[in-house]
């Protein structure tokens, strides 16, 4: 009996351990810009423009493009000020060029809003994180490279590229 009881454990440990090995490779996969199951995945960490000199800027943006026709940004920022309502917006150049330019639109003639243009804004809590997320119907185009934030007033205090 105690023979069948380690081999059940040893096999539930095995099987745990590939469940993670597996998950962590699919992370690593989708963190790299593949493809996994019809969807595109973009990332890159946040660091400070020179309008946001003297922020500790954090963090790090997501941008999943669906093959069901959907495109999602996640933004997750530290190093804000606590308590304060920021914009973010998908820009159309890598962030060293221009300071990331303009920001994307799907219609590149249409307005600069919702839902012709990704916003995952966000406020910060008490300790100045921010967590932001935008759903939007239409799959970025190949010029949607990266997540600018804008300080209240709109000056562009960081950046991440998307890659």
């Amino acid at each position: 009996m105690f023979g069948l009881r380690t081999a059940a454990a040893g096999s539930r440990r095995a099987i745990a351990t590939l469940t993670v090995v597996g998950l962590t490779m699919v992370g690593l996969a989708l963190a790299s810009g593949a493809t996994a199951g019809g969807a595109t995945v973009t990332s890159g960490d946040f660091q400070a423009f020179a309008a946001g000199a003297g922020l500790e800027i954090t963090g790090h943006a997501q941008m999943v493009r669906t093959a069901s026709g959907m495109t999602i940004v996640s933004v997750h920022v530290e190093g804000l000020a606590p308590n304060t309502t920021y914009g973010s917006h998908v820009h159309q150049q890598a962030c060293a060029v221009g300071d990331a330019d303009g920001h994307f639109r799907f219609d590149p003639a249409g307005p600069a809003t919702p839902p012709n243009e990704i916003w995952p804004g966000f406020t910060t809590n008490d300790d100045g994180i921010g967590n932001g997320r935008d759903m939007v119907n239409g799959v970025a185009g190949p010029n949607a490279v990266s997540v600018v934030v804008h300080a209240p007033g709109g000056a562009k205090i960081g950046c991440a590229d998307l890659r």
